[in-house]
């Protein structure tokens, strides 16, 4: 006898009043305001003069706003955008039109120093593991009593050039040379400590792959030149999110917010509304720009269109990415509207709604990656292995964007069928 599957993210059989949805915004406009507080009390001072929620400068001398704040911060600003975008016929217009696109821009120049250092990341990972050295490269022998001592050779911060990677990256980037020769040196170093076994037979040493002596050749300096670019744009990053917080229009939003705190600004028919048809419009704009993606295509393992786009002269981004990340928009709307449906913190969690969610946010992660690494080859008077080496860089992330699609289609058709009848 077939029944029907009741979805942990299906909307609530009973109508749900615009009382969810003020208690929603008051809850994340709370969230925000303790947020600002963290970074007042980590990263800057209150500056004097009116306003609600208080001024947010940086100290003189201070170590800038706190990566926990930035992110509770975000992630609120997020959650109300979100949120007045999907209800935003219940809303005061006037009002909602004007705060919407602030925490936009909020959200947006908060993320940005976080998604470099993650980018920076995942692109000196890959690099280590693609030339083989980041955990199949056994320990180096010992260096024996009557070898001199290595003086250490990395210059002092006055002596490092304009421009160059910081002391603690260039080790890390340097690391895959000698890993490399580690690998090369340990078997007849694991010979050399079995010599009482005479008659065990020495182990044969497989020379590397032409192509894996070329990638690690350019491995160091490819992670190098990611380093510089990439520790630049972070920079740059935190400067602007540390400017944006101590600007007029930060004090604007925050203001605006602290007001929601308590006071929603509804629209006159708000009152007896049910939300639970602005939650369903949610999500068939969702199913729609998932029934657009081309699902047929990510099936696949190999996706050679996807390379085509590669190192190509043109900067603009790869033109099959665009459509993948409006459904991930969409996907993190359908979320909140959830939420507000379902109480905000006490909403249910749908493991497979989940999973397609970290897999789109995986594909965006890779597709940034790769556009990072090809912008990076198209650095003029590099050297051959350099370039070499970035180029595997970027297919193997575009192979990553694949797989993340792969994923995001198994989760959704997983979720459909699931949703559909059992016996």
């Amino acid at each position: 006898m077939a029944q029907r599957h009741h979805e942990p993210t299906d909307s609530p059989a009973a109508p749900v009043a615009g009382d969810a949805l003020t208690g929603y915004l008051r809850a994340q406009a709370v969230e925000f305001l303790r947020a600002l507080r963290l970074h007042q009390e980590s990263g800057g001072a209150p500056h004097g003069g009116g306003g609600a929620a208080g001024r947010a400068q940086p100290r003189a001398g201070g170590a800038g706003h706190s990566p926990d704040a930035a992110r509770a911060l975000r992630r609120s600003a997020r959650r109300i955008s979100g949120t007045l975008h999907t209800f935003r016929p219940l809303l005061d217009p006037g009002w909602s039109e004007g705060i919407r696109p602030e925490l936009s821009w909020l959200s947006g120049t908060l993320a940005q120093e976080h998604a470099c250092e993650a980018r920076l990341d995942r692109l000196l990972l890959a690099l280590h593991r693609l030339s083989g050295t980041s955990t199949t490269a056994p320990t180096p022998p010992p260096v024996p009593s009557t070898a001199p001592a290595r003086q250490p050779t990395t210059p002092g911060p006055e002596a490092a050039p304009a421009g160059a990677p910081t002391p603690a990256a260039t080790a890390t980037v340097t690391a895959v040379a000698p890993a490399a020769t580690a690998v090369a040196t340990a078997p007849a170093a694991s010979a050399a400590a079995a010599v009482p076994t005479a008659t065990a037979p020495l182990p044969t040493p497989h020379p590397p792959l032409p192509d894996r002596a070329h990638l690690t050749l350019g491995a160091v300096k490819a992670g190098a030149l990611l380093d510089r670019q990439l520790n630049l744009a972070r920079t740059r990053a935190h400067s602007a999110a540390l400017q944006a917080l101590g600007s007029a229009r930060f004090h604007a939003v925050a203001d605006q917010v602290a007001v929601l705190a308590s006071e929603v600004p509804l629209a006159p028919a708000a009152g007896n509304a049910d939300l639970r048809p602005f939650a369903a419009a949610a999500e068939e704009r969702l199913t729609d720009a998932v029934a657009a993606l081309p699902l047929l295509t990510a099936g696949h393992p190999y996706n050679a269109e996807a390379l085509a786009h590669g190192l190509s002269p043109d900067p603009a981004p790869h033109p099959q990415d665009t459509p993948w990340h409006q459904v991930r928009l969409l996907l993190r709307l359908h979320r909140y509207a959830l939420e507000v449906l379902h109480t905000g913190d006490r909403a249910p969690l749908d493991g497979r709604l989940l999973a397609a969610g970290e897999a789109l946010d995986r594909h965006r992660d890779a597709a940034e990656a790769a556009a990072a690494a090809a912008q990076a080859a198209r650095t003029p008077r590099i050297a051959p292995a350099t370039a070499y080496a970035l180029g595997v860089l970027h297919a193997d992330q575009r192979h990553e964007v694949e797989a993340a699609r792969y994923a995001f289609q198994h989760a959704w058709q997983k979720q459909h069928v699931g949703a559909g009848t059992s016996t």
